[in-house]
């Protein structure tokens, strides 16, 4: 980790742990579910994965996160330690909530953007043992407009290629005002109604769909 600042404050200790870039985004992503290595990469994108590795060996070596190995199988937990910090990242996302201001177009990101929708579905408020749901949108850059999330009753994938099944419903959206909805500066009837988002499908579909999703970015934004 990075070097002392040669105070005995807490904080100041913590922060030998936490300053370095991405270990406290990569502690979001352990606290929000994701174990292995693919996920976490998923969930981080923009850092490359030897950075990754690196830090995964860190927090390991400090205590936070455990190594689990069966067989092929290698995840990454947290430990009692690494939970403890749950509190310490819902505080801080509701706190950039309030207080960042808005999003630069750099901070738009639809592959991020989807992987954190997929992992939050409601499948109690969905009608339907499965739908695929296609995001279309419509300023993003080329080669990543195109998405589906096909959502069973056993699990929810993500992909940016055709994965060959009938689409359900198609929501046609500004990214930047889909990342809004998701962060909780803006509602789905505003969307709708501005035509920023569009929802096509049946009607049962275009009427539920907003429910699917739940937001704790929106929760802790109070949205």
């Amino acid at each position: 980790m990075g070097s002392s600042y040669r105070q005995f404050c807490p904080v100041a200790k913590a922060m030998e742990l936490f300053d370095e870039r991405w270990t406290l985004l990569l502690v979001r992503e352990l606290v929000l579910g994701s174990e292995r290595f693919n996920d976490l990469r998923r969930g981080l994108p923009r850092m490359s994965p030897s950075l990754l590795s690196t830090r995964l060996h860190q927090l390991t070596a400090a205590g936070i996160v455990q190594r689990v190995t069966d067989g092929r199988d290698i995840r990454y937990v947290l430990t009692p330690a690494g939970r403890d910090l749950e509190a310490v990242v819902e505080t801080l996302g509701a706190w950039g909530s309030r207080w960042t201001g808005r999003l630069g177009d750099e901070d738009l990101d639809p592959k991020l953007l989807m992987w954190d929708m997929h992992r939050n579905v409601d499948r109690s408020a969905i009608p339907l043992e499965q739908v695929v749901v296609r995001f279309a949108f419509t300023d993003a850059p080329l080669g990543s407009r195109s998405w589906w999330l096909v959502i069973t009753a056993d699990e929810v994938d993500v992909c940016d290629l055709d994965p060959g099944f009938d689409v359900s419903v198609e929501v046609t959206a500004d990214l930047r005002a889909l990342t809004e909805i998701w962060r909780g500066e803006q509602r789905w009837p505003d969307a709708l109604r501005s035509g920023t988002v569009v929802i096509d499908g049946p009607v049962m579909l275009r009427r539920t769909l907003p429910g699917w999703f739940v937001s704790p970015l929106a929760a802790k934004s109070g949205g």
